[in-house]
């Protein structure tokens, strides 16, 4: 690539909402400032009220490279991080990246290549999750299959096409800028309300299995039961905010979760043959926990049934409980989508 071609492209905001992240931070942030990208770049890292080492890490990374800045964020909530990076970031590509992705080495180049031959306001591809121990690969195995995640292109891979929203998001500032950033209201899937909002206003989303982020998994059982308790509460309030966003994938862990305790208190109050519904779920994760753990260690495939388990049955407890009231304030605090001839000047983020 000649000096002509490195001048021409964009150059590129990296932003980071971080919090207790001092495992991965600065492999992640390593993994952005070696990108195969001969653009300007940049490093926005929020951090929020962090208990262990993050903080210290982050200055650690501050003080080694000129391009790493930090800002704070002592809401600790992931909207607001992401809204306090893309307000301290100067540059018209916006790259989101969490404290525990790492980035592919041409992520960055291929994200904007792709803003360029699709004309996207976002683009983004396949969260790959990747484990560290037995625990994590049996997590990572359950998170890349259909029995743990359903057809989720994002998770499972898929071929490149308009998609309703995408894995974390590479987007152009004036967009996300005219949108108002993110909302704070939603603690979790903001990126499903941000993206609908911008294909509100008639921009295009993308998804292509070309960007790939390695993702790291909740490194225990209660961890990642807690994370898929939110993912089922704020998809509940994401189906009540747009009522033509739910789908059958949405409710089979609900539904599964109904039938296991149904056939649990009916198996125990009048007839063990009801019993039969959980030990068919049993039977059914433990069969399909075979192929998606094919390749792992034994004692990571042992654990893949767990995960599937903890992954659908939190999901479901989370979705059947999420609050009327919690759904109301969220749709109290909607934006609507602005589009390019109704503003003509940056929103504050």
């Amino acid at each position: 690539m000649n000096a002509a071609t490195h001048s021409a492209l964009p150059a590129v905001s990296v932003i980071m909402p971080v919090l207790n992240e001092e495992r991965h931070l600065r492999n992640s942030v390593r993994h952005i400032l070696e990108q195969d990208y001969p653009g300007e770049l940049e490093v926005v890292i929020a951090l929020g009220p962090s208990a262990d080492r993050t903080d210290a890490i982050a200055a650690e990374l501050v003080a080694e490279d000129p391009r790493v800045h930090t800002v704070p964020n002592p809401t600790g909530r992931t909207p607001a991080a992401l809204n306090a990076a893309i307000k301290a970031s100067r540059h018209p590509v916006v790259v989101r990246v969490d404290g525990h992705g790492m980035l592919s080495p041409n992520y960055i180049a291929t994200a904007v290549r792709l803003l360029d031959e699709t004309g996207a306001a976002n683009v983004g591809g396949i969260m790959h999750a990747e484990g560290e121990n037995d625990w994590e690969r049996a997590v990572a195995a359950a998170m890349t299959s259909k029995i743990g995640v359903g057809n989720a292109a994002f998770h499972t891979g898929g071929t490149a096409a308009p998609a309703d929203t995408v894995y974390l998001g590479v987007f152009r500032r004036e967009v996300l800028e005219r949108q108002g950033g993110y909302n704070i209201e939603f603690i979790r899937a903001q990126d499903w309300e941000l993206n609908y909002r911008i294909r509100e206003a008639g921009h295009l989303i993308w998804f292509s299995p070309e960007l790939r982020v390695s993702y790291r998994p909740r490194p225990s059982v209660r961890t990642l039961a807690k994370q898929y308790k939110d993912y089922g509460r704020w998809r509940r309030v994401v189906t009540r905010y747009h009522r033509g966003s739910v789908n059958l994938r949405y409710l089979a862990a609900p539904a599964a979760l109904l039938a296991n305790a149904a056939g649990i208190v009916v198996g125990a109050a009048l007839t063990p043959w009801a019993l039969l519904v959980p030990a068919a779920y049993v039977a059914g994760i433990t069969a399909g926990s075979l192929p998606a753990g094919r390749g792992l260690p034994v004692g990571a495939r042992l654990r893949v049934p767990l995960a599937l388990a903890t992954m659908h049955m939190c999901w479901g407890f989370g979705f059947l409980t999420s609050p009327r009231s919690l759904a109301r304030r969220v749709i109290a605090s909607r934006r609507p989508a602005v589009t390019d001839q109704e503003r003509t000047e940056p929103a504050d983020v």
